[in-house]
């Protein structure tokens, strides 16, 4: 289980990557493993905004259906439009070209309740 140390994880799955007040976002490797294959992605638009803990978008499988869950409040500036044609870059790279969305965050005391990657990976492992 792919789960980068510079990051930080949501109980649900979502991965931030902080860079001063801005938010990258996305889904864990451990995640994309257990939806299997990827074949849609439906996001929210720049612009809206986002509330910790509250859906923003789903992720949709050969398998499921999931709610994508804000890991932090704010707007969102910048959408992966790549992944309407190519949801599988999910799969393929979920810390890379698999980003999600951009957000402006409103909130910093928030990342606070995310976990490290010592935390997900303890809580997730497959033992």
């Amino acid at each position: 289980m792919n789960v980068p140390e510079q990051l930080k994880y949501s109980e649900e799955h979502e991965w931030v990557r902080v860079d001063g007040s801005k938010a990258t976002i996305g889904i864990t490797d451990f995640a994309q493993n257990e939806l299997g294959d990827i074949v849609f992605v439906e996001l929210p638009k720049v612009g809206d905004e986002l509330s910790f803990g509250e859906p923003f978008g789903s992720v949709e499988s050969v398998k499921t259906v999931s709610e994508l869950y804000a890991p932090v409040s704010g707007k969102v500036l910048e959408v992966n439009a790549n992944l309407e044609g190519s949801p599988e870059q999910v799969n393929e790279a979920p810390y890379g070209d698999g980003w999600m969305i951009v957000v402006e965050i409103a909130d910093a005391s928030e990342l606070d309740k995310l976990w490290s990657a010592e935390k997900y990976k303890e809580t997730y492992s497959e033992d």
